[in-house]
């Protein structure tokens, strides 16, 4: 199986530890309280790929741990005749992933499925997470205005041509996608039991019952592109009603990746509400 070369500085950071039979990597940096960062749920997504731009801001102030879910970038990808690529199985991952490197309580950020993720190990396991950051979080069912978007980006078909296609769509109107970045996905993707798992992964259910949102107390942060496509607006409000302890903020001429479109401005904004006292519950 191969993998698109990680840069020199990624390599040093680059890890792996079993969690519950799955060899699951992660990309750890800087020191102190841990921050755990998900990446989407896109084909090719991986850690390096989604925060490359936010880990040397993390990393002054954190040790950053920044892990590829099961079925994405250098983590296992089990066969989906033994596995199921759940929600539920995601979010006992991830349990089980932070219990493997000895952590108590963690602050985490998380992008779309990995907001899911995220959500759901705050909603199972409050007394885990002392901060969490949803940027274009799945997890509230709120309709897509534009069910015939959805479609589209389903209709990737392994080419780099449709990588590059995906990619424009997920981004906001102003932002020049990197060809560096669509190859390094589209790589990826070449292997075959990244596609088989890619397949069960998009039919898998990322929501929640607003009841189990509404309890989760943590101070949260939710940002949200105003261009997103994805996650619109109107699931981002959406959270800022149903959870008690919640700010929001809207980055202007954004799309579904803030961390990869504005990775200066999303650094500033979060590690402000994650290192500042002021944002606590109330």
């Amino acid at each position: 199986m191969s993998y698109p070369s990680l840069p020199a500085d990624a390599q040093a950071a680059s890890h792996t530890v079993d969690v519950n039979g799955i060899e699951t990597h992660y990309l750890d940096v800087g020191h102190g309280e841990p921050l755990i960062l998900i990446h989407g749920g896109g084909a090719g997504a991986d850690s390096w790929g989604n925060w490359r731009g936010c880990l040397d801001a993390y990393a002054k102030h954190f040790r950053v741990i920044a892990y590829d879910m099961p079925g994405f970038g250098r983590t296992a990808k089990p066969s989906p005749d033994t596995y199921e690529y759940t929600q539920q199985n995601r979010n006992r991952h991830l349990l089980g992933f932070i219990d493997a490197l000895g952590l108590d309580h963690v602050r985490i950020i998380g992008n779309s499925m990995g907001g899911a993720t995220a959500l759901g190990l705050a909603i199972d396991h409050p007394d885990r997470v002392e901060r969490l950051v949803l940027m274009g979080s799945a997890g509230l069912n709120i309709a897509n205005p534009d069910p015939s978007y959805i479609r589209n980006l389903q209709g990737y078909d392994y080419t780099l041509e449709s990588m590059q296609r995906v990619m424009h769509a997920m981004v906001g109107s102003r932002h020049v996608v990197d060809p560096a970045l669509v190859q390094y996905r589209h790589e990826i993707m070449q292997n075959e039991d990244a596609r088989q798992a890619i397949q069960q992964i998009t039919r898998s259910k990322l929501t929640y019952e607003r009841e189990q949102i509404a309890s989760v107390k943590t101070p949260t942060l939710v940002v949200g592109g105003k261009e997103d496509k994805v996650a619109v607006l109107a699931r981002t409000y959406g959270y800022l009603e149903l959870l008690d302890n919640s700010w929001g903020f809207i980055v202007p001429h954004v799309g579904h990746w803030v961390m990869i479109e504005a990775p200066q401005e999303f650094a500033v904004i979060t590690l402000r509400f994650l290192m500042d006292p002021t944002f606590s519950a109330r």
